[in-house]
């Protein structure tokens, strides 16, 4: 059972790396105009941060080497897509974005890293608590794009009739169906993975 495993892993990280690439289209429009527009950099900054860290616990914990893999090359994009962010910025937001990369992507992770060094005497025990933090932080990364449409109500019926319109004309300007869906299968795989 655990060929199975490492061949729905290995599909799973195929479709990681297409969810990382992604935002490609975003970034090349960005440098395009020479502008950030009204794009947010907040959820790529917390890819950034949870790709990181489940880079590093699949380093520390044995065997799980398609974890390192695939979310090593999802900080590497991810880097990728912030430094343009940061370079194309307006004057008036580069300094409170450059904050938010420097505690979301140097600061806690050093604190975490460290924390469960220090703490937890045993690798098992380390592993499982970075574990929880990666965990912990995928409900964040993946709530993070909530912050693009805050202006949103939920009660509202703008907000329902844009997901009609959405799905009758399939413009994903308001939200991309396509990428949503990638992430739905990708969790998937990994589930089926982590049960066998």
């Amino acid at each position: 059972m655990a060929d199975l495993s490492f061949y729905v892993g290995v599909i799973g990280n195929v479709i990681s790396v297409l969810v990382f690439l992604s935002p490609v289209e975003t970034f090349w429009r960005i440098v395009q105009r020479r502008s950030t527009e009204e794009y947010e950099c907040f959820p790529y900054i917390c890819t950034l941060m949870s790709s990181s860290l489940w880079t590093y616990y699949g380093i520390v914990t044995p065997g799980e080497y398609l974890v390192s893999t695939v979310n090593g090359f999802g900080a590497l994009a991810e880097s990728i897509y912030v430094l343009i962010f940061l370079f194309f910025v307006p004057k008036s937001r580069f300094l409170k974005t450059v904050v938010v990369v420097l505690a979301l992507n140097v600061c806690f992770p050093v604190i975490a890293i460290a924390g469960t060094r220090t703490l937890f005497g045993d690798a098992n025990s380390r592993s499982s608590s970075m574990g929880f933090i990666c965990a912990t932080l995928n409900i964040i990364m993946y709530g993070s794009p909530l912050s693009a449409i805050v202006s949103l109500s939920f009660f509202s019926l703008s907000h329902y009739l844009n997901i009609l319109y959405t799905l009758a004309t399939k413009d994903n300007n308001i939200y991309a169906i396509p990428i949503t869906l990638l992430c739905l299968l990708s969790k998937g795989l990994w589930l089926v993975v982590v049960e066998n």
